[in-house]
C-alpha cells in the first residue's frame, strides 16, 4: 500500500497530460486526493508492509506527517475546484490570483500539484537517508512551477530565490549524508544508510562524523523548513504563489523538512549525542520565533504576515524538540495544529485576494460585511494561530512552554512568552483591522461564491477546534509513539 500511496498521484499526474478536458483533469485531482486520503486512513487501522527491502516503511512519525499531508491536500484540492472557476474573471488589478491559463496551462498546475503530493508522500515513508534526500529534493522541483504559476516578475524572483537558496540547503544536506556514511562505514564492506540498520548499533557510529552530519543536515533541511536565519526564501515564495499552493507549502512542505531533521535527530539521540542536537535546535528555534515576531509587527502584506507566522511556528517546533520531554510531544502536536490552521488561513487569503484584488492590509476593510463566512473564519484562524483557547494550537504551545520550564530553560520560557505576546499584538492589529469597519464602495461584484471556497477552510477550522476540545485517543497514542521513537520520552 505504501507504493500505491506514491504511485496513485504520480499516475494521475501523467494522465492529466494524456487525457484532455478541463473537467477530467479536475476529476483526476480530486480523485487522487480522495484515494490518497482513504489509503492513509486505512494505514491507521492496518500498518502497511514495508516496501523496497525496507527502504519504504511507515513508523509513527511518518504516519503522523503523512496524515497531515493527505488531509491538507484533500482540502486544497476541493478548494481548487471552486478557485479555478474564477478564471473567466481574467487578470486582477494588483497581480494576484487570476490563473492565466493562456500563459500557464491548468494541466501544468494540476500535474505539479499531484507530483508534489507524491514527493511529500515519499518523504514521509522513506527509511533510507539517501531516499529521504531524494524525496525532499523532489518536493522542491515539483513546487517551483507552482510558485512561478502567475508568470509575474515577482513570481519569477520568488521562484529563483526558492530554487537557489533551497538548492544550497539541499546540497549541504547531501554532504551531511556523505558524512553520515563516513560515520557508519565499516572497515570492510559498504555502509548502510537505512535508518533501521543504523539504530541496531548506534554506539558504533563515529561521534565526530555523526555530529558533522547532524549540523549539515540541520542547516540543509532547516533552510527548507524555514528556520531563521535560513528562511529568506519563505516570505517571497509563500506570498507570490497561488494561495492554494501557499497552503501546501506552509502546511505540508515545511513538515517534510522537519521530518528530515527528526530522522537525523533520532539517530543522534540513540547514539548518545542528543544534548548537542538539542542545543542547536533550541538556538535556531529562539532565533526563528524572534525573527517572526519582528517582521510580523511591521508587516503590511497579509500573505507575508502569514509567511512570517510560519517562520515563528517552525521555531516553536525546534524549541519543543530542543527542550525534549513533553516538549517533543508538544512539537509534534503543534506541527499538526500549524498545518491545519495555516492551511486554512492561506485558503482564506485566496478568497480575500480575489475580492479585494490586493495583498496589502490597509485597503482590506469590512471583511465581515463583504465576505461574512470568510471574515468569520479569518478571525477564528487568527485566534487559533496565536494560541487562543479553545483551539488546539493553545495546547501544543502550552506543552512546549511547560517543557521549557520543567527542563530548567527558564530564560527561554520567559522570552518565548514575551515573543508570543508581541506576535499576538502584531497579528491582532492586522487581522482585526481587516475584519472590522465598512468596506470601500466597489462596483465590481464579489466573485467569491460557492461552498467549495468556504467549506475546506471551515473543515480545517473545525478540526482545529475539535482537537482543542478533546484529542482523540488514537492521536494521543500516535503522538506518544512518535515521541518515544524520537527519544523524547523514555
Amino acid at each position: 500500500m505504501i507504493l500505491a500511496l506514491i504511485l496513485l498521484p504520480t499516475i494521475c499526474a501523467a494522465a492529466v497530460f494524456v487525457l484532455g478536458g478541463t473537467r477530467l483533469r479536475r476529476v483526476l485531482l480530486v480523485g487522487a486526493a480522495i484515494g490518497h486520503a482513504g489509503m492513509t486512513a486505512l494505514a491507521w487501522w492496518r500498518v502497511p508492509q514495508p516496501a523496497l527491502a525496507g527502504w519504504l516503511s511507515l513508523d509513527a512519525p511518518g504516519l503522523l506527517f503523512l496524515t497531515v499531508t493527505s488531509a491538507l491536500f484533500l482540502a486544497a484540492a476541493l478548494y481548487a475546484l471552486g478557485y479555478l472557476a474564477f478564471e473567466p474573471l481574467g487578470n486582477v488589478t494588483d497581480l494576484e490570483e487570476g490563473f492565466l491559463f493562456k500563459n500557464a496551462p491548468e494541466a501544468v498546475f494540476i500535474s505539479c500539484m499531484l507530483i508534489f503530493l507524491a514527493s511529500m508522500t515519499l518523504v514521509t515513508a522513506s527509511r533510507h537517508f539517501g531516499l529521504l534526500w531524494i524525496g525532499i529534493e523532489a518536493t522542491t522541483l515539483a513546487s517551483a512551477p507552482l510558485i512561478y504559476f502567475h508568470r509575474h516578475h515577482r513570481s519569477l524572483e520568488a521562484t529563483w530565490k526558492y530554487l537557489l537558496i533551497c538548492s544550497v540547503g539541499i546540497a549541504l544536506a547531501l554532504l551531511g549524508n556523505f558524512f553520515l556514511g563516513a560515520a557508519v562505514a565499516p572497515s570492510s564492506g559498504r555502509a548502510s544508510l537505512l535508518l533501521d540498520d543504523l539504530l541496531k548499533n548506534p554506539g558504533a557510529l563515529n561521534p565526530a562524523w555523526l555530529k558533522a552530519a547532524f549540523v549539515l543536515m540541520l542547516i540543509g533541511y532547516g533552510t527548507k523548513m524555514g528556520l531563521a536565519p535560513l528562511h529568506t526564501w519563505l516570505p517571497d515564495a509563500h506570498s507570490e504563489a497561488p494561495s492554494v499552493v501557499s497552503a501546501l507549502l506552509s502546511g505540508a512542505l515545511l513538515n517534510c523538512a522537519f521530518l528530515g531533521i527528526l530522522r537525523i535527530y533520532q539517530l543522534c539521540g540513540a547514539a548518545g549525542q542528543g544534548a548537542m542536537c538539542q542545543k542547536a535546535l533550541l538556538t535556531l528555534g529562539v532565533v526563528s520565533v524572534a525573527v517572526g515576531a519582528v517582521f510580523i509587527l511591521g508587516q503590511s502584506d497579509f500573505k507575508r504576515l502569514l509567511a512570517y507566522s510560519s517562520v515563528e511556528n517552525m521555531g516553536l517546533l525546534a524549541i519543543g524538540l530542543g527542550v525534549g520531554g513533553v516538549g517533543t510531544i508538544g512539537a509534534l502536536f503543534h506541527a499538526v495544529n500549524h498545518s491545519l490552521v495555516k492551511g486554512m488561513l492561506f485558503l482564506l487569503a485566496g478568497n480575500i485576494l480575489v475580492v479585494y484584488r490586493t495583498k496589502a492590509i490597509a485597503p482590506v476593510r469590512g471583511l465581515l460585511r463583504r465576505l461574512p463566512w470568510t471574515g468569520a473564519l479569518w478571525l477564528a484562524g487568527f485566534l487559533a494561530i496565536t494560541g487562543t483557547p479553545p483551539f488546539s494550537p493553545f495546547f501544543s504551545k502550552f506543552l512546549i512552554l511547560k517543557a521549557c520550564f520543567d527542563s530548567g530553560h527558564w530564560l527561554v520560557g520567559v522570552l518565548l512568552l514575551f515573543l508570543l505576546a508581541v506576535i499576538f499584538i502584531g497579528m491582532a492589529k492586522a487581522c482585526l483591522s481587516m475584519s472590522q469597519g465598512i468596506p470601500e464602495p466597489d462596483n465590481v461584484p464579489a466573485p467569491v461564491r460557492g461552498w467549495l471556497t468556504v467549506l475546506p477552510p471551515a473543515a480545517l477550522a473545525g478540526i482545529a477546534l475539535w482537537l482543542g476540545l478533546g484529542i482523540p485517543v488514537q492521536l494521543v497514542g500516535l503522538l506518544d509513539a512518535a515521541a518515544r521513537a524520537l527519544g523524547g520520552l523514555r
